[in-house]
């Protein structure tokens, strides 16, 4: 049977993030203003009354500031009786009078704080809500909790086995449509509920002793297309993202893509063992009486009326499980195993291209397959090394929680590159008589299947046309659960003259980092292998290139981000290869050439492994 949960949170937030500018009309700031705590809580009110009278219940995310305000807590507390609400603790919503007087400063998330600030933070928060309702909260939350926060949470107050805990592809484009000033870098974690695992939050734990004893849920759910395109605070199932980018209309005030949108992840059950997942997450800036992003507070709260009401209809009519956050992580770890990946195959929605991705997330990788480029892997994450990676004050990445990347088409170039050097991509070139095409250059569809562990994506065949010679190729590829590995199998299927054979050339072009800017690759290094014999190159930027007939395998060390890439093959007259790159084109390639038949079929295999 299948299943449809969503996860409606609401924070009671008495200094809204950004309402004191708003509110404030120019008036020197005043966080404990009596007009901007009553509109807060009048806000909040109208959010828990919207989804209460559409039968929904929520989790009620106590922010700090909320547990020194009597009708904040009591309103909670009977909402918990009456509706079965969740009072549960955000980590959001730390400025007020209190949190200023005592820890001087502006910074409001959590995890930007040293260590040290994070700890006494957290027993501030956690023991304040203790006074108030006399338990400790099950779940708990921010727009990112780093593995070191997510484990002290878990160790002091082991009562929390949920939490809100990235934001996904929260990075460069989402600071530089903020004019450069919104520094918070998360790219890079799953866009779905997993268990983090000690080591790093984006990664998914892999087995019991790198589970760490919570489950997490994304910050909103966001559109696996536009928001990666683009930035993604335009693209979520929060009614006000689609209102801030202007995807309405403004004579009606219609938005069918909310509703497109909420049906493209209710469709996601079909390549997750008939489950799916959304969520909302709701602050009361947001419905500001002022009105925000070009819009009046009467479409504000329409258009969080109309959310509440559709996923209450699709409640009435049985295709809808309200839970709380509690009750999800419950469900969540006895619906799902540590290695069961997580996999979306997207459709455009917005824009009325027939563009589609599929995404793959496992406690091993996150990759992203691009049909419009022919089934070209654009991102790939290797969660395998569970990189070990503090944020914070006092850390080396005080702003950046990404994790790192070793293909990414939006902040390292993908195939459609400049005059000269190349982008990161892994995808295949097909030759002949001094010819050549890119399978990115040829659009294609995929269709989804599942056989035991392995989901296979089986691409619709491409016409590939040479001066004198036509070939049909058709591509698949599989992911092996719990392997760490993508097949890729290029079969034949047709040529215009079945005597000829044409040079197949699969490749990977990929480098490391977390934005658009190169990294020193110096302590990378190449390698080919046959059997004894081994070649290695160390990386200094000489545009030198191996290559090893028969070639067992050949590989990158990548020691900042202590991953082991490699490639693997299987195919007539292969040889294994690598190239360094040069200062302006700061990459490295592997890849494999062969040679193929009509109805021949070359496959070859990209592995990922932690490098010690």
């Amino acid at each position: 049977m299948s299943q449809f949960v969503v996860n409606i949170i609401h924070r009671p937030e008495m200094v809204p993030e950004y309402a004191e500018k708003v509110t404030g009309h120019g008036k020197a700031e005043d966080l404990g203003r009596e007009a901007l705590l009553t509109e807060s809580l009048d806000i909040f009110k109208t959010q828990q009354e919207l989804a209460h009278q559409n039968g929904l219940k929520t989790t009620i995310q106590m922010t700090y500031a909320s547990l020194f305000n009597d009708e904040a807590v009591a309103l909670a507390k009977a909402h918990h009786e009456e509706f079965g609400d969740e009072i549960s603790l955000s980590l959001l919503g730390l400025p007020c009078e209190q949190f200023r007087e005592k820890y001087k400063t502006k910074d409001f998330c959590i995890w930007m704080f040293s260590m040290e600030d994070k700890k006494a933070i957290v027993t501030d928060v956690f023991e304040k809500f203790y006074e108030k309702f006399g338990f400790y909260p099950e779940s708990t939350g921010s727009y990112y909790m780093d593995a070191d926060l997510i484990n002290f949470v878990k160790e002091k107050y082991p009562t929390v086995k949920c939490a809100v805990a990235t934001c996904w592809e929260e990075g460069p484009k989402a600071y530089h449509t903020c004019n450069n000033s919104w520094y918070t870098f998360m790219d890079g974690g799953p866009w779905a509920p997993w268990i983090p695992s000690k080591q790093n939050s984006h990664a998914p734990a892999a087995n019991e002793a790198e589970d760490s004893g919570i489950v997490a849920i994304p910050h909103l759910s966001r559109d696996l297309i536009a928001c990666y395109d683009g930035n993604g605070s335009n693209f979520g199932t929060h009614p006000q993202n689609v209102l801030r980018g202007m995807i309405y209309d403004t004579q009606t005030w219609e938005y069918p893509y909310l509703y497109n949108l909420i049906d493209q992840f209710r469709y996601q059950e079909k390549f997750n063992n008939g489950y799916a997942y959304n969520m909302m997450f709701v602050g009361p800036g947001w419905m500001n009486k002022m009105g925000r992003w070009e819009a009046p507070y009467e479409l504000l709260k329409k258009s969080y009326a109309d959310g509440c009401a559709y996923y209450g209809q699709l409640k009435k009519e049985g295709k809808l499980v309200d839970m709380t956050m509690s009750e999800f992580a419950d469900f969540y770890r006895e619906k799902k195993g540590y290695n069961e990946p997580e996999c979306a195959l997207w459709r455009d929605i917005l824009y009325g291209s027939d563009k589609q991705l599929f995404w793959y997330c496992d406690p091993y990788m996150r990759a992203c397959v691009n049909m419009d480029q022919g089934g070209a892997i654009v991102d790939l994450r290797p969660y395998v090394a569970k990189l070990y990676w503090p944020v914070g004050i006092g850390t080396p990445h005080v702003t950046d929680a990404s994790y790192p990347f070793l293909i990414q088409e939006k902040y390292r170039a993908g195939y459609f590159t400049h005059y000269a050097g190349e982008g990161t991509v892994r995808s295949a070139k097909l030759c002949y008589k001094g010819e050549e095409v890119d399978l990115c250059l040829c659009r294609t569809k995929a269709h989804f299947s599942q056989e035991g562990g392995s989901r296979i994506l089986t691409l619709d065949p491409v016409e590939i046309q040479f001066s004198d010679l036509t070939v049909k190729v058709q591509s698949i590829i599989t992911f092996e659960e719990g392997s760490s590995a993508i097949r890729i199998d290029r079969k034949v299927l047709e040529m215009s003259d079945p005597t000829a054979d044409v040079t197949i050339n699969e490749y990977m072009v990929a480098c490391y980092g977390t934005t658009e800017y190169s990294e020193d690759m110096t302590s990378l290094t190449l390698e080919a292998r046959k059997g004894d014999e081994v070649t290695t190159l160390p990386y200094e930027y000489k545009c030198r290139e191996v290559e090893l007939a028969c070639a067992d395998s050949v590989a990158c060390t990548l020691p900042p981000i202590e991953t082991k890439v490699s490639m693997e093959c299987q195919g007539a007259d292969k040889k294994g290869y690598f190239k360094e790159g040069y200062a302006f084109s700061p990459m490295f390639t592997l890849g494999y050439t062969g040679k193929m038949n009509d109805k021949e079929v070359f496959t070859t295999w990209l592995k990922l492994e932690k490098a010690n």
